[in-house]
């Protein structure tokens, strides 16, 4: 079979090599309570038809839903053209890019993702690529310490995402990284705590959000004279798209941009695969993980495409490697790649002003029931805001009303905070029925 390639003989051979005698025998390490010991509740085999049948079944089981929910990621629109290019037999079956050769396509997708990408934040060079942006974060997080040789210490601003916050904690208790919180007061990161505990001296690198975790926009003006002054790095994460309207990471002088590029169109699809990535300064290229793809011409003196720098990949021993996350997330890239060259700057721009304008109405609108308000009034806010739920009411309340409705109205943040977002998605009736259901709620 396709799916089991291995003969009864095959197995004979492997398991004589590994020294062990039966299948049994290869894995009684392994407890046997956490061994699978019934029968496989597998249906008989299906027709095409039948098949088709079954999974239509299945998804028409799933609800519709207007997603308002964001915290890190985003329900944006895919250009169709997008999917249509990703299938081109030049970009999809040109994978492995170690025999240039045979892989300009791959080769070049990524090039022009690098491109794209290091333009996007502000930076000189961009890697491709990572899992998602919690892992990027923390990939960022050990070039930081990597580079600063003897310090141990990292802090986080108490606005990143708690998610990626989770991250990098896991990463760094492995590595033996002391992570530190600094402290927020009205929704952003404070300054002066920042300068108190850079005071201690042994910090590698800080982590710092834009938009935060709220959806604010925070002023980091000062914070990389303060890290520089100090020995450490900035480290800046942000989601992609909001990075064509607002002040870069190289704009306020971070010296490593991190993020999900989720948010360049990718679709939520039950949680990935989405993108991280990581941008930086040339100085700082070697430490960095993951591909670099460089142009340069043939003996024909045509235009083509090589793998330049590869700092971390499976044949790279490993106690050499940078990383060892092996996985290019290639066809995400490429997703990436697309999607930027057919927006191009005004496209990027638009969705986000429609996500702006869309939030702004709305917060209006719940705003006047009484039952939502802004937890942070007056803070500059993209196209997420948190909100707080009046005294009688309660988040899942929200929830559970707009659900019936078919609107997924958000993420709960602590006992009376519901984080919503809006994306050129929504429509402005989509946004007025999310307003009455609420207001329809008001005793």
């Amino acid at each position: 079979m396709r799916y089991l390639p291995h003969t009864p003989h095959d197995i004979s051979l492997m398991l004589e090599r590994c020294g062990a005698s039966s299948l049994d025998d290869l894995y009684s390490d392994v407890d046997p309570q956490l061994r699978f010991s019934g029968d496989y509740d597998l249906p008989e085999a299906m027709s095409e038809t039948e098949l088709r049948r079954f999974f239509k079944g299945l998804s028409g089981k799933n609800q519709p839903m207007t997603c308002f929910a964001g915290a890190g990621f985003y329900d944006h629109y895919t250009p169709a053209a997008v999917d249509s290019i990703l299938s081109r037999s030049e970009f999809l079956t040109a994978y492995t890019p170690y025999q240039p050769e045979i892989s300009q396509g791959t080769l070049q997708y990524i090039f022009e993702y690098q491109t794209m990408m290091a333009r996007l934040t502000g930076m000189e060079v961009s890697n491709a690529s990572m899992y998602d942006g919690a892992t990027a974060t923390a990939e960022a997080m050990l070039m930081a310490v990597s580079n600063a040789r003897r310090k141990r210490r990292v802090l986080i601003a108490a606005t990143v995402n708690p998610a990626v916050a989770a991250v990098v904690n896991t990463y760094a208790h492995w590595q033996g990284i002391a992570v530190e919180v600094i402290p927020e007061h009205n929704g952003v990161a404070m300054k002066e705590q920042l300068e108190a505990m850079m005071e201690a001296g042994d910090v590698a690198g800080v982590i710092v959000q834009t938009p935060n975790y709220y959806g604010i926009l925070e002023d980091y003006g000062g914070w990389s004279d303060i890290c520089h002054r100090h020995k450490a790095l900035l480290i800046m994460n942000s989601p992609a798209s909001a990075l064509g309207v607002i002040r870069t990471p190289g704009e306020w002088g971070a010296d490593i941009a991190c993020g999900d590029a989720q948010s360049l169109g990718m679709p939520l699809n039950f949680g990935g695969p989405y993108l991280g990535y990581i941008c930086t300064g040339k100085s700082l290229i070697r430490k960095m993980p993951g591909r670099i793809v460089g142009a340069t011409t043939d003996e024909a003196g045509k235009r083509v495409f090589v793998l330049t720098l590869q700092a971390r990949e499976q044949h790279i021993r490993r106690e050499k490697a940078t990383s060892n996350i092996c996985s290019n997330q290639g066809l995400m890239a490429l997703h990436t790649a697309v999607y930027l060259s057919l927006m191009g700057p005004e496209g990027l721009r638009r969705v986000n002003e429609l996500g702006a304008d869309g939030l702004r109405r709305l917060a209006e609108g719940l705003e006047s029931t009484g039952v939502m308000t802004l937890q942070y009034p007056g803070q500059p806010v993209l196209n997420e805001a948190l909100f707080k739920v009046a005294d009688g009411y309660s988040p899942q309340m929200i929830l559970d009303t707009c659900k019936a409705k078919g609107i997924l109205a958000g993420v709960p943040v602590g006992e009376d905070g519901l984080l919503v977002a809006v994306t050129e998605k929504q429509s402005p009736e989509d946004i007025e029925l999310y307003i009455s259901t609420v207001k329809a709620l008001k005793r």
